[in-house]
């Protein structure tokens, strides 16, 4: 494992947020569970990895279709919340490890299928865990991946970010879909379906789920009320007197092209 300095970042902003995040409506929104298993298609005989797992709500998921799934995860707060969380569900056929992502030290094509999902964003070089996935899923094997998406317009993009970054230091920036598509082909993968999901959540409870301080989120207020007229994918809107951040999510599935 790379213990760099964001690895540091990453490891104390989500050993704060592990109990927080597992209970968070984001986190287990039906819905997008439901999307990543329809791309996904997990089988009872097949293995798959959760990919920067946190507590183990996509892997718990995974784990009622595949026949057995692997969580990992550099924190180790959010692994042992996930472990928790699947013994009192009485899950039997997922586990869980710490670890990274980008790295995992398994064997190559010893998975049939991995997830990852809100990973992206905190990733310097993401490009190293398209690679990792495509190093251990088998050839034929699924790759699904779900992230928030950035702006094409510089200036709105650049705002969202700067955002995201005095509320979560951990953040590092999300991408557009091109971009998400260039990572996966540069790993070898063949992209067969993308989706784009409008995607909101309460902005106030957002904003304490992250590290930020009282400096910080004074600023994240300040930028909300300067929103660029370019900004699609990152919003604020007030509806019966709550605030409501509104995303873009997108969620794609790659392939690896079969040897031969």
């Amino acid at each position: 494992m790379q213990d760099g300095g964001h690895d540091r970042i990453l490891r104390r902003a989500f050993d704060a947020q592990a109990e927080t995040f597992n209970r968070s409506a984001v986190a287990n929104d039906g819905r997008i569970l439901d999307e990543m298993v329809s791309l996904g298609a997990p089988r009872r005989t097949e293995r798959w990895l959760d990919a920067a797992c946190g507590p183990g709500i996509v892997s718990r998921r995974l784990a009622s279709l595949a026949g057995a799934v692997l969580g990992i995860d550099l924190t180790p707060a959010m692994v042992d919340v996930a472990r928790r969380e699947a013994a009192a569900a009485g899950i039997e056929n997922a586990t869980f490890e710490v670890g990274d992502a980008t790295a995992t030290g398994h064997a190559g094509d010893s998975f049939d299928g991995a997830m990852t999902r809100f990973s992206i964003h905190h990733l310097p070089a993401p490009g190293r865990l398209l690679d990792e996935l495509a190093r251990v899923v088998r050839p034929g094997g699924r790759i699904v991946v779900v992230d928030h998406l950035a702006d094409d317009d510089a200036d709105a993009a650049a705002w969202s970010q700067e955002i995201e970054r005095l509320r979560d230091p951990s953040h590092w920036a999300c991408l557009t879909a091109t971009r998400l598509r260039a990572l996966g082909e540069t790993a070898g993968l063949a992209l067969d379906d993308e989706r784009r999901v409008p995607f909101e959540l309460d902005l106030d409870d957002w904003i304490r789920r992250g590290a930020a301080d009282a400096g910080a989120r004074a600023l994240v207020e300040r930028l909300l009320s300067e929103r660029p007229p370019t900004a699609r994918c990152f919003g604020v809107q007030e509806r019966g007197g709550q605030r409501v951040l509104t995303l873009r999510l997108w969620l794609g599935r790659w392939r690896r092209p079969d040897d031969g």
